[in-house]
């Protein structure tokens, strides 16, 4: 093994006894706990190996929502609001299919469906026989005739269950919170949309590139 390579690989122990490798400088602030404050943090303003600056502002995270299917709204409308929560800049941009999110002919509709979801599971059927809630529902049943509508009906009962919003209202709570939403301008398009038919709190149709202007020094999650 090579100097260089050594160096790559070089770890801090963490007091749980994980190994942390080292993946070089970072910013304050970015990490927590005992991992805060390692060696080799950057402090605001400082520059980064290579002299690009140290983003400085607020911590910001973008979303990328691509999936208009009800079971692939939500992951970044739960962690878009955590982050709301702990006081983050949260910026969602919705594109292809994801631009149904922000429809409001479409978004109090997504469809959850069993076809091509491997882990299709229904913790119910634990009631007819312990074991069968962790089984994979059969692919074939996502064919039969109203099934479809019988897992979006499933999956909005157990969501409503817990207190979670549908998400046209989730939308207004975030926005409510602060969160930014935009429209990718190449799918508007595509899909032959008007502003007017989307949510109120939408900002603006941008374009791809506009987003990367915007979600400069931000943490993106691509749902």
């Amino acid at each position: 093994m090579t100097a260089t390579t050594e160096a790559r690989v070089r770890s801090t122990r963490i007091p749980d006894g994980f190994i942390m490798p080292d993946f070089g400088p970072r910013q304050q602030g970015a990490s927590s706990g005992a991992a805060s404050g390692a060696a080799g943090a950057t402090a605001p303003g400082e520059a980064y190996a290579g002299g690009a600056p140290a983003y400085t502002g607020p911590r910001k995270i973008a979303f990328i929502c691509s999936k208009g299917n009800l079971d692939m709204a939500y992951p970044a409308l739960i962690m878009g609001n955590a982050a709301l929560s702990e006081g983050c800049e949260v910026h969602i941009f919705f594109t292809f299919w994801g631009l149904d999110m922000v429809n409001q002919k479409t978004n109090s509709n997504l469809k959850f469906t069993i076809a091509g979801n491997t882990a299709m599971h229904m913790p119910a059927l634990g009631n007819l026989r312990p074991g069968l809630e962790h089984l994979s529902v059969p692919q074939q049943l996502g064919g039969l005739p109203g099934m479809g509508a019988f897992a979006t009906r499933y999956f909005k009962k157990e969501m409503a269950d817990l207190d979670i919003p549908d998400v046209p209202e989730f939308l207004d709570l975030m926005a409510a919170q602060g969160a930014h939403f935009y429209a990718c301008r190449l799918t508007f398009d595509m899909m032959k949309l008007l502003e007017a038919d989307l949510h109120p709190a939408v900002e603006g149709v941008i374009s791809a590139s506009d987003f990367i202007v915007i979600s400069e020094g931000a943490q993106v999650i691509f749902v």
